[in-house]
């Protein structure tokens, strides 16, 4: 087997976490087990499609947990591994460029940004989460 050869170390994180969804995908995830279909409503413009082989490329690098539940109809959740909960630092400093980022282009960030649990429109006290 030939092993990859990269110009800098940013690829590999890149090549497991880069895209559009994947670190939406991700960061939704920090907040806990999800379904596909709970992933689907709290991110409209992904197709079904995407958000399966996202979630599938993530399983596979080991970044992702799937969990079926032996019942009926089935149930599968989603939740990060030990080995994506090590991604949340990066994660969290991609969320708080991103915020700065927006409120530099466009003064509040809620003129852009979409409410929900990642988004509050309410800041959450010190040591409430």
């Amino acid at each position: 087997m030939t092993k990859k050869k990269y110009n800098i170390s940013v690829e590999a994180t890149l090549e497991v976490i880069g895209g559009k969804w994947k670190c939406v995908i991700l960061c939704h995830l920090t907040y806990g087990k999800r379904r596909t279909s709970d992933l689907k409503r709290i991110m409209p413009g992904i197709t079904q499609k995407m958000l399966t082989q996202q979630l599938r490329e993530l399983e596979q690098d080991g970044i992702v947990n799937r969990i079926v539940y032996n019942q009926v109809p089935p149930k599968v959740e989603y939740e990060l591994s030990e080995y994506g909960w090590s991604l949340k630092s990066i994660l969290d400093s991609l969320c708080s460029w991103g915020e700065r980022h927006i409120i530099k282009e466009y003064g509040d960030k809620f003129i852009v940004l979409e409410e929900n649990v990642l988004n509050p429109r309410e800041e959450m006290p010190v040591g409430a989460e």
